[in-house]
């Protein structure tokens, strides 16, 4: 059973919740077992034994002893639950669990002193390095860094520093509407409008080293919307997220998810259902998009009668065409991938990354000669039949292809331990660690064309890096800190303070609605206070002045 219990007896102010098992064993002292969640949100186990008359006798005598100093007791839990209850709550950024009181700060100078740096650049490992951070930026990495007068020192003497992890497909703060069903193409629809900054997974990724990640949209179109890099920026508004340095991007699919979109008793009528309509529909997309943008040209050369009609959709693929638009395409099979890429080379467009692409080390050599970059599980693919001659050596085999591979997650949760799936190109084929470390950094920002900006500890780049434990590809390592622009997004003793904060919150909520005025009401009862039936005080008092004709 369960119960809301007074916690007064037991030292603590407020109301606790006390859950039990009852054991039917007449032959042990022992009757049950359960748990108690005490007012401040930790938990304590409990067990419940048989007691003997004696027992009760003498706990009977000693109780009148308590009684005075019992009630001294729950006086003063009294007076301190009240004060608890009434203190203001603070206002957090984003409003919710694990909320920052302020924006991160941001030291002008900062040298990371005594660490093991993985740098994924030309300087490759360096042991008992220092790296110099100034104004959000990377000014020096290396064991022989002067230290300037104005720098904020940290001794990280036994840690490791790698750059910040970059997910190169991301579903993460989009609240799931990342499929316009409606129609094939969706090329004008974007998803940077719709970032949703509140989302915890932000913080949580945080927590797993993801310094930067590419939202995608969903993989229901062949020709889906425009794509968003962001950065983590955990507290910050929406457009503060968005990567601004990262060239634009856009969605492609191939497969089962395009045709299965259009299935069922509701979906049978939207074109294409078939691998040879999807082929057949980007390439008529190309075509028409060419077209408009010649009558583009000719228009704006002439200026003779009216300017075409603009059309936002078809814009985008122009972008394509002139290479300011990258193509990240979601894709399976390797007779797919192969009519996507001839079909985008007749218009002499390089794409920018082939997604999940299982069956890449059947066309590594293709991909190579087209300059495609591959953006893969590690070992995740028991979901569809379409991936059934998905291999553990993909990632590797493309690799040594002289393909640019990086491991993705397509997942809230596989996001939070990308390093870990890094190492398994350790693993299932040989890569050295600090190679495999690139499939997750450096390998990624090729990918999306921001490896000028990040994915390696190199100067002049910005200032995204992680803090961990241990060596990055160890599942015994723990990312201690998250840095981002040269400011700190995570750190995991400041993890804990905000978890108890968070306890406290929660429990001076409960326990306000636990001691709310008014009595308790019977099954079937309502409450006629007019006051309580209006959601909110501005309404109440508006209607309340219309009927008395104020």
């Amino acid at each position: 059973f369960s119960a809301l219990v007074e916690a007064k007896p037991w030292g603590h102010s407020g109301i606790a919740q006390l859950s039990l098992v009852l054991l039917d064993d007449e032959n042990s002292d022992l009757q049950g077992l359960g748990v108690i969640t005490w007012p401040d949100g930790s938990q304590s186990r409990i067990e419940a034994t048989r007691h003997t008359n004696a027992d009760e006798k003498s706990e009977a005598a000693t109780s009148d002893d308590k009684d005075s100093a019992d009630k001294q007791s729950n006086d003063k839990n009294a007076d301190s639950s009240a004060e608890a209850a009434s203190k203001p709550t603070p206002v957090v950024y984003p409003l919710g669990a694990f909320g920052a009181a302020g924006s991160a700060s941001a030291p002008e100078c900062v040298a990371l002193t005594n660490a093991k740096i993985w740098t994924c650049g030309p300087e490759g490992i360096l042991e008992n390095a220092t790296l110099l951070i100034r104004d959000g930026r990377i000014e020096a990495v290396g064991a022989d860094v002067k230290i300037p007068a104005d720098a904020r020192v940290m001794n990280v003497e036994g840690k490791h520093i790698t750059p910040g992890i970059i997910d190169c497909h991301s579903h993460m703060a989009t609240d799931g509407g990342i499929n316009e069903s409606t129609q094939a193409v969706t090329a004008e629809v974007r998803i940077g409008d719709f970032v949703d900054s509140d989302d915890i997974n932000i913080y949580r990724q945080l927590a797993g080293g993801v310094t930067s990640a590419n939202i995608l949209h969903g993989s229901a179109n062949p020709i889906g919307g425009q794509n968003q890099v962001i950065k983590l920026r955990w507290g910050a508004l929406p457009e503060a997220m968005k990567f601004a340095e990262a060239p634009a991007g856009i969605k492609f699919a191939l497969g089962e998810n395009v045709k299965q979109s259009n299935w069922g008793e509701r979906f049978t009528s939207r074109y294409p259902q078939t691998r040879m309509g999807v082929e057949q529909i980007i390439y008529d997309s190309f075509q028409t998009a060419h077209e408009y943008e010649q009558q583009w040209d000719r228009w704006r050369k002439s200026h003779r009668g009216s300017p075409p009609r603009r059309d936002l959709e078809l814009d985008a693929l122009v972008e394509i065409l002139r290479g300011e638009r990258w193509i990240h395409c979601h894709s399976y099979r390797q007779d797919e991938i192969l009519a996507l890429l001839r079909t985008l080379e007749e218009f002499h467009i390089t794409i920018g990354s082939l997604q999940h692409i299982l069956e890449g080390y059947k066309v590594a050599d293709a991909m190579a000669q087209h300059g495609a970059m591959g953006s893969s599980f590690s070992d995740w693919w028991a979901y569809k039949f379409e991936v059934y001659d998905a291999i553990p050596y993909n990632g590797v085999l493309m690799h040594n292809a002289g393909v640019v591979v990086s491991f993705n997650s397509d997942d809230a949760e596989l996001a939070r331990h990308l390093n870990h799936e890094a190492a398994k190109a350790v693993k299932y084929g040989g890569v050295p660690a600090e190679e495999a470390l690139k499939f997750v950094t450096l390998n990624p920002a090729k990918q999306l064309r921001i490896d000028t900006l990040v994915g390696s500890l190199e100067p002049g780049k910005h200032a995204d890096f992680v803090i961990w434990s241990g060596p990055p590809l160890s599942t015994l390592s723990r990312c201690e800190q998250t840095w981002i622009d040269g400011r700190n997004y995570f750190d995991l003793k400041q993890d804990q303070q905000l978890r108890q904060r968070d306890r406290e919150l929660k429990n001076r909520l409960i326990q306000k609605a636990l001691r709310g005025d008014g009595p308790m009401l019977n099954p079937g009862e309502s409450n006629s206070t007019e006051e309580v039936l209006w959601p909110r005080v501005d309404i109440f008092c508006r209607a309340s002045n219309h009927r008395q004709g104020r």
